[in-house]
């Protein structure tokens, strides 16, 4: 009788990790990653500096952001990174959140893994508590209408704090509630908003005090010609997506030419076929062009003599805005240009700003196009601007769109943490220690900006659960006062949807990961333990 051969059912490339050994690394993959981005939450978060390999540096402290320039390879690393991308996708902001608050929720169920509770029981409890969290979320949060301005603006700078548009957030605050009530659309009692809509556009020089909103949109062009005029007012503006120069044969083609008068009737073909495009232009009475396409020199030349203004190459999504925001259409063929296709706006114009030249178009009657100039010192300061106004637009369009908003600064966690110990009690089993742990995790939030302003992370969150358990429900840490106050009378507020969003995004990975435990890789891609060493150089990781 022949002995027992080993059957082999994978190829001998790849490499298996199973059993506790799969959970351990992918929880601990998880939590590296949420602590890569820990420090960076809050009024008091600190920043981070990324240097990719060309030398580029990106500072930070958005979440997303520090998350999408890590080189990650870890898998489970990975589906970390993806929560914060759906919820920057989804709401704009509270990445960081999402992504600290998954951490937490694997962090506090591997002590439940430790006594030897299943991974199904424990994403059972943690289903249930997330369905209860919702539940609960609604019932504090309140509802706003898009009247109380004053609210929005404290939205919009809740978002922006701790970020480095600290310094002027009352004024990009206004911008950004001014520049949303521009762009929304209220159908059937609820406001449409779509932030593209919205164009942020930099330029270095004086302080970040002197952004402004352009009821209209600013241009990253010059106009393509020094005859032209510097301000045409009362503009008619024309959006062509042809180009105004002669077109190129689309297949390889040859031309003979036997003799110079052959080459000069070209020549004046040529000059007669643009001679005729821009005549279109000049009959329509446009005195502004904006050609998605290139311009001819010749047609430079004739529109010049008649003072349009001309910008060429204008990017598509531009052209999209010129035409929300100036009233235009958009023409594909010169045949269709006429006056009533124009755009129309009280002011065209070619403006400096140091070594860069822009193009302003201003006053249009109803824009539902609108530009927000960011100014600012240096590239690296524009960017974060950037990513700032890019949170608060989120927020207060999030709030908007919902109609409802709930206490920030950390008072809402605790609350929902409390709540949530108080539905545990009412279970039996060990789902009950599951809806506990998701209690738990929940204070990390409010622990963490604790930790990140520099306080004792205990005292507050003893004093925060005392404060709660009087029936004050809107206790949270404001961080610039360092004191523990109502979080919506000190202007700290956040959307609904923000929390709703992180809360199901976390739970859902943290369950996702928990049931994992058979993890596969071919060797031709990187061992999957491999991305863990781009987060210890860091000074994250530990052994595993």
């Amino acid at each position: 009788m022949n002995d027992k051969q080993p059957v082999y059912i994978l190829p001998e490339n790849m490499q298996r990790t199973i059993g506790k050994d799969a959970q351990r690394n992918n929880i601990l993959a998880a939590k590296l990653v949420a602590d890569s981005v820990k420090t960076t939450l809050g009024p008091k978060g600190m920043d981070k500096m990324l240097v990719d390999s060309a030398g580029n540096i990106v500072v930070t402290n958005d979440g997303v952001t520090i998350l999408e320039e890590m080189d990650i390879e870890h898998p489970a690393a990975k589906m970390m990174v993806d929560i914060a991308k759906t919820q920057e996708n989804e709401v704009g902001d509270g990445t960081t959140t999402a992504v600290v608050l998954a951490g937490k929720l694997l962090e506090n169920a591997e002590e439940l893994l430790d006594k030897k509770i299943h991974p199904s029981v424990i994403t059972k409890g943690c289903k249930l508590a997330e369905k209860q969290s919702i539940k609960i979320l609604s019932e504090l949060s309140r509802k706003i209408s898009y009247k109380q301005k004053d609210i929005l603006k404290y939205v919009a700078m809740t978002a922006m704090t701790g970020k480095g548009a600290e310094t002027a957030k009352s004024k990009l605050s206004d911008l950004i509630v001014e520049s949303i009530g521009q762009i929304g659309e209220e159908t059937n009692g609820k406001i449409e908003i779509d932030l593209d809509d919205i164009k942020i556009e930099k330029t270095k020089g004086k302080g970040i005090e002197a952004s402004e909103l352009i009821k209209g949109i600013v241009l990253d062009k010059e106009r393509v010609n020094i005859d032209m005029p510097l301000i045409v007012k009362n503009a008619r503006i024309a959006l062509i997506d042809f180009p105004i120069e002669v077109k190129s044969p689309e297949a390889e083609a040859k031309i003979s030419v036997t003799s110079p008068d052959q080459l000069q009737s070209f020549i004046e073909r040529e000059e007669q076929i643009l001679k005729q495009i821009t005549n279109r232009i000049i009959e329509s009475k446009a005195n502004v062009v904006f050609c998605q396409k290139g311009i001819d020199d010749v047609a430079q030349y004739y529109l010049s003599k008649n003072k349009i203004y001309a910008c060429r190459r204008v990017a598509k999504s531009d052209m999209e805005k010129l035409a929300k925001s100036t009233g235009g259409k958009i023409i594909s063929s010169i045949n269709e240009l006429n006056e009533e296709q124009l755009g129309k706006a009280s002011k065209v114009s070619e403006v400096k700003h140091g070594e860069d030249k822009m193009t302003y178009i201003e006053g249009c009657e109803n824009p539902k196009a609108v530009s927000i100039l960011v100014r600012g010192g240096t590239d690296h300061i524009l960017d974060e601007i950037e990513r700032a106004l890019k949170d608060g637009l989120g927020d207060v369009a999030a709030v908007l769109k919902q109609g409802s908003i709930v206490a920030g600064a950390g008072a809402v966690e605790i609350e929902l943490s409390k709540r949530l110990r108080e539905f545990g009690n009412t279970l039996s089993g060990r789902k009950q220690l599951a809806v506990e742990a998701f209690a738990k995790a929940l204070e990390s939030i409010p622990e963490t900006l604790a930790e990140n302003g520099g306080l004792d992370p205990i005292d507050i969150l003893t004093e925060l659960k005392s404060r709660h358990e009087k029936g004050e429900k809107n206790i949270g840490i404001n961080i610039i006062t360092n004191k523990v106050e109502n979080s919506l009378e000190a202007g700290i507020i956040e959307p609904l949807k923000l929390k709703l969003q992180a809360i199901s995004s976390a739970a859902e990975v943290a369950m996702m990961i928990l049931r994992i435990d058979d993890v596969l890789a071919a060797s031709g891609n990187k061992n999957p333990n491999q991305g863990m060493s781009n987060l210890r150089e860091m000074g994250l990781g530990g052994e595993y």
